[in-house]
């Protein structure tokens, strides 16, 4: 026999070999999916029932890459997720054509363009606005964009480490989150906001109570310039943060004090902070021994707490307020929470912004405590539609996050997330080059601001905070649009 012949005869043993296994594989599976009790589809039809599954799996991918329009998706859509590439990219953000959003939508802001805007030389940056006059070291704030909590666990070192960088070169604050401040945090000399959770993490001693000698050692460094008490965040109002135990590695366990390879789970709240005079006393006490403005952040489900809360500032005065509130919309996001909180739990952003607002003006202190504003808050006429509603300032989480190159695969929780942003995975967090994404931060950071000093300026003020609510019109469901200031009218 030549060797044509042998070449032949030996394809045909390897095709009827692998013919062989297969349909040993085949057997193998029908006698699993037959026997198994937990899946009645594989049970029922075994092997094929199979498919299901993987089709179900893959359907999260051709939705978001095949057949989803470019304003369809949730959480954001891909004109959003695109802006924010090209922001952070330093391309121009122009686009041709027409827009391609439905101004039809209950709730659309449409920024009323003012008939004779200010002329180029008229135009003034953002200013530096002061926060915590009576702290010992009062923090003037240059930007108008900053970035939001997120903790060093819930990201990966080279993603603090990149949004540090970005927020320095920016010149805006990064918060911490409640997982204690890292070196990361640190690493690019940026305005640092440290967040106590409920947990206290970086700032408790031995028994998880708050630790005054932690506390200075925090304010010690000179990048830290506020305090942010948690009581809750937007996607888990009522819930303490979530790290899964595949997360908790050896330093993010030294950093909170707690045990490597088990899950973080804080408290739902603050053990001894029951009412608003415990968490006056809480920020003055902080703030006492640190000498730093502190703030908290919360959730609105309603405004009685708020009213309540206003009042006992009034009449404890001005040196027992805090010096700013953070408010996040219960559209906020996380990196993991139980599915009722994120959905139905929480006041959105829309609703909750203006109402706390005006309280805060009526009781007369626009002057003494800020208002933060976060909640999906990631492109221009977000933030500027923020500040026409009384915001002083804005932190975003997910726009730093895109801006560092996430996809939105939504597997923050899960330590596999393919971008290096939210895993502990050394291999996948190569694909996350620190010296490139922070230039990337900055530039989204610098864009944002700049397209919303744009809108100012089109609705005829020199610059953003001087929007107001009468220079934004919100879509009604008859399709017709009616001033912001009409529906939510100033307190003062």
């Amino acid at each position: 026999m030549n060797w044509a012949g042998y070449a032949l005869q030996s394809l045909a043993l390897l095709f009827v070999f692998i013919t062989g296994l297969l349909v040993l594989l085949l057997m193998v599976l029908f006698v699993i999916d037959r026997t198994q009790k937990g899946d009645a589809v594989r049970r029922n039809y075994p092997v094929l029932g199979r498919f299901r599954g993987l089709f179900s799996s893959l359907g999260e991918f051709f939705r978001q890459y095949f057949f989803a329009m470019d304003r369809e998706e949730m959480p954001f859509n891909r004109a959003q997720r695109e802006w924010v590439g090209r922001a952070a990219d330093g391309h121009g953000n122009t686009v041709a054509f027409g827009s391609t959003r439905n101004l039809s939508v209950i709730g659309t802001p449409i920024f009323v363009n003012a008939a004779f805007p200010p002329l180029d030389g008229q135009f003034a940056k953002t200013e530096p606005l002061e926060i915590g006059p009576t702290a010992r070291q009062p923090y003037v704030a240059k930007s108008i964009v900053n970035i939001s909590g997120m903790s060093f666990g819930a990201l990966s070192a080279p993603a603090v480490e990149a949004l540090s960088r970005g927020a320095a070169k920016a010149g805006i604050w990064m918060n911490t989150g409640e997982g204690g401040m890292s070196p990361y945090h640190l690493a690019g000399g940026c305005d640092v906001v440290f967040q106590i959770g409920t947990a206290k993490y970086g700032v408790r001693d031995l028994n998880g109570n708050l630790c005054d000698d932690k506390l200075r050692a925090a304010a010690a460094h000179p990048e830290v310039r506020m305090f942010e008490i948690k009581l809750a965040q937007g996607a888990k109002p009522g819930k303490g943060g979530i790290l899964p135990a595949e997360k908790v590695t050896q330093e993010i366990a030294a950093i909170r004090g707690i045990p490597a390879g088990k899950a973080s789970l804080s408290p739902n709240r603050h053990d001894g902070v029951d009412d608003f005079g415990d968490l006056l006393d809480m920020v003055v006490h902080i703030r006492e021994v640190t000498g730093k403005p502190v703030g908290f952040k919360t959730v609105v489900g309603s405004l009685d707490p708020f009213e309540e809360l206003f009042a006992l500032i009034k009449q404890r005065g001005h040196a027992g307020a805090p010096d700013f509130i953070t408010i996040d919309g219960g559209e906020g996001g996380t990196g993991a929470a139980p599915m009722p909180l994120i959905d139905l739990v929480g006041m959105p952003i829309r609703e909750a912004l203006p109402l706390v607002v005006n309280l805060r003006d009526q009781y007369g202190l626009k002057e003494r405590v800020r208002i933060v504003a976060s909640g999906k808050l990631v492109n221009p006429g977000d933030v500027a539609w923020a500040l026409c509603a009384g915001a002083d300032f804005i932190t975003s989480a997910r726009g730093f996050m895109f801006s560092l190159g996430c996809i939105q695969a939504l597997k923050c929780n899960r330590n596999t997330c393919p971008t290096g942003i939210t895993t502990h995975d050394t291999g996948l967090q190569k694909g996350l080059v620190v010296e490139d994404k922070y230039i990337k931060v900055a530039q989204y950071a610098d864009c944002l601001t700049h397209e919303v000093e744009t809108i100012a300026h089109s609705v005829g003020v020199p610059e953003p905070r001087q929007m107001r609510r009468e220079h934004v019109r919100l879509v009604q469901a008859n399709g017709c649009s009616v001033p912001m200031s009409e529906m939510f009218p100033r307190a003062v």
